[in-house]
């Protein structure tokens, strides 16, 4: 999972891409540190879906400019448009039923 780094650069991946994944999560957040496995785990599943990672502790203000103001969360994005997001306790299972859903619709039997 690609770490970003800037406001720009996370514009630029969402111009270039129809789906992203952002994973919102911290090294000093234990829930973060068990999730974030699991949910490149879930995420290798749909390789059409670009998977991010931003560090809440080192990004603050473009974490705040998503509106993430809890970690771990995930939010995804379908055309620019934001789709899904979830906070905190998050339920594996709901949430790759959801991004299952979402790439069956967008992308059909292209995977």
């Amino acid at each position: 999972m690609e770490l970003v780094n800037s406001g720009l650069e996370m514009d630029e991946l969402k111009k270039k891409h129809d789906m992203i994944l952002i994973y919102f999560g911290s090294e000093t957040c234990s829930v973060c540190r068990d999730m974030k496995p699991k949910i490149v785990r879930m995420i290798e599943k749909y390789p059409k879906i670009k998977a991010v990672n931003i560090d809440v502790q080192k990004m603050t203000e473009l974490s705040a400019s998503y509106r993430v103001f809890t970690a771990p969360a995930i939010i995804l994005f379908i055309q620019g448009k934001e789709t899904i997001r979830e906070a905190g306790i998050i339920s594996i299972i709901r949430l790759e039923d959801a991004i299952s859903r979402y790439d069956a619709l967008f992308y059909g039997d292209e995977n």
